[in-house]
């Protein structure tokens, strides 16, 4: 069993749609299980739907319309005949999509993200699967939510192993090309979840474990796993040999090439990982793999944006030891915030954070009862691993450093 990752970046339109057949019919698609996302930026649509819903009411329908109008084009593109069965099939998930909007009685707004967003892999893994069998590929559509069982932590889902293992293990016909949805799962009710944003590699890494599969490759628009992200630096480099440690480091950090959850079951069956180009499925790309070293040895940037740097100090002047970490980590915690970099001394503290759940204004106000507190929005947080003078100069040109902390491997750097 191989296990194939399409990204929305590799159908983001008609011409991918068919590069991935293509692609199929290049390298093979025996007892092979492909997993694919959302088109293009349709999550990113999707969530403006249900921002709209809670929001903005007068532009809900308007925004769910931009969403089929997307769907449609590709359609009529790929489909010649009109009264194809896909349109009827697709025409059905928008309905239950737009019913949803209506008949919707909860106010959690993570409860209803998970409920909708999920349309976009659901309509792309149908679209796609049909022009699969329309040329002569058949193939089997499976849908996720029936396999793959979490809790109901809706957006953040944690997976049930041993229930998912079990009906993986018990519905997966290995006979036949299978095509099944990134990112969701489903709870003990049956709703919706989603695995975590950029979730369909962690996807791949579920029914890779499960089904015991010889290799996982992630088919992207780059060569492979670079040192840095071209979008905001240049000159990266190709990174033709990882580690799984190396790998869950860069995952942690923030490197958004590879799903910060994806590595641990591939390393614990040691299935390699590929990361590949979809435009160039003939190259190498990068090997994920046990006792490897980082190859070629240089340094690698991470960056996340948008972060926000919380500084605390005592009110009295007293050390912040145990009793208060314990403290500040339970109120990080109930407010679902993702720590990224942790640095204190004797009377402060400071935490640079991930604001996801939008709860930042609640968990300062708690704070204030307690601590001094001041806040920096809009921070950029840099990672470097395997660091050298110059890649540390690179990044501080032109910036105010906010914090820095080094370790012998990495060295973290917050700016503004």
């Amino acid at each position: 069993m191989q296990i194939f990752k399409f990204g929305g970046a590799s159908v983001k339109d008609t011409n991918g749609v068919k590069n991935l057949a293509a692609l199929l019919q290049k390298v093979g698609y025996k007892n092979t299980l492909i997993i694919v996302s959302a088109m293009g930026k349709t999550t990113n649509a999707i969530e403006l739907v249900v921002n709209n819903y809670f929001n903005n009411k007068t532009e809900l329908q308007s925004s769910i319309q931009d969403v089929k109008k997307f769907h449609n084009e590709i359609l009529l593109d790929l489909f010649d005949n009109e009264n194809h069965s896909i349109f009827k099939k697709v025409g059905l998930l928008f309905d239950e999509f737009s019913s949803f909007f209506k008949t919707n009685k909860s106010p959690d707004y993570n409860f209803v993200y998970d409920q909708t967003i999920g349309y976009g892999e659901l309509i792309s893994t149908t679209i796609i699967s049909e022009y699969l069998n329309t040329i002569g590929i058949k193939n089997n559509w499976i849908d996720v939510r029936n396999q793959i069982k979490t809790d109901n932590y809706y957006r953040q889902a944690n997976v049930n192993w041993g229930e998912t293992q079990q009906l993986i293990t018990k519905q997966f016909n290995n006979n036949v090309l299978n095509i099944t949805q990134g990112f969701l799962g489903s709870d003990s009710n049956n709703f919706t979840t989603t695995l975590g944003r950029e979730g369909s590699d962690y996807s791949a890494a579920i029914y890779a474990y499960c089904l015991n599969a010889e290799s996982v490759t992630i088919w992207k628009d780059v060569p492979g796993v670079l040192n840095a992200d071209p979008r905001y630096f240049e000159n990266a480099q190709l990174l033709n040999k990882i580690s799984y440690r190396e790998a869950i480091e860069f995952a942690f950090y923030g490197a958004s090439v590879i799903h910060p959850k994806t590595l641990q079951p591939l390393q614990g069956k040691e299935i390699p990982l590929y990361v590949k180009s979809f435009l160039k499925p003939e190259e190498a790309g990068t090997m994920v793999e046990k006792n490897t070293i980082l190859e070629p040895m240089i340094p690698c940037f991470i960056v996340k944006k948008n972060q926000v740097l919380i500084s605390l100090s005592s009110l009295d002047f007293s050390y912040i030891v145990e009793n208060n970490i314990s403290d500040i980590f339970k109120l990080l915690h109930l407010y679902k915030m993702k720590v990224d970099v942790i640095q204190n001394s004797a009377i402060s503290f400071s935490v640079c954070v991930d604001n996801i759940y939008n709860n930042l204004e609640k968990l300062l106000h708690h704070l204030k009862a307690k601590f001094k507190v001041t806040s920096v929005k809009n921070v950029a947080l840099y990672t470097i691993r395997h660091y050298n003078n110059d890649a540390i100069k690179q990044i501080e040109k032109g910036k105010t450093v906010l914090l820095k902390q080094l370790t012998p491997e990495t060295v973290q750097i917050v700016t503004k």
